[in-house]
């Protein structure tokens, strides 16, 4: 068995070693409290930009839009990449299925456009400056 003063002069040592390990990690940023209806509304934008070219003629360009809103959010990294991520999730989430413009696309376009109406007004209403 290790004599005391080592056994304690390895455990300061160790112990160094991983505050050390922890101070050089970077720290973690507190997302917004609108985060998840952002990426929500990040999410029906992509949807909304794969659907609007089948079911409408013409329409806003959602993609500039969601360019529009990241800007103005000022997002850090990680919070731009997960709001990117969201609208191509909701983009691949229509594209997989649909071709044409259906009445189920057709129907999907009109209920999102309520929600990110909706969702919209929420965001400003609670946390607009």
């Amino acid at each position: 068995m290790p004599s005391f003063p080592i056994f304690r002069a390895k455990i300061r040592l160790l112990a160094m070693v991983l505050a050390s390990a922890f101070l050089l990690q970077p720290a973690a940023a507190v997302d917004p409290p609108y985060q998840p209806q952002m990426e929500r509304l990040s999410e029906i934008m992509g949807s909304l930009y794969f659907l609007q070219p089948l079911c409408e003629a013409e329409g806003a360009d959602w993609r500039a839009q969601m360019d529009d809103l990241i800007t103005l959010d000022n997002p850090d990294d990680d919070r731009r990449q997960r709001l990117a991520g969201a609208f191509n999730g909701g983009y691949e989430a229509f594209a997989r299925f649909h071709r044409i413009c259906t009445p189920s696309a057709r129907e999907a376009y009109k209920r999102l456009l309520v929600e990110a109406q909706s969702l919209a007004r929420t965001i400003h209403a609670r946390f607009a400056e």
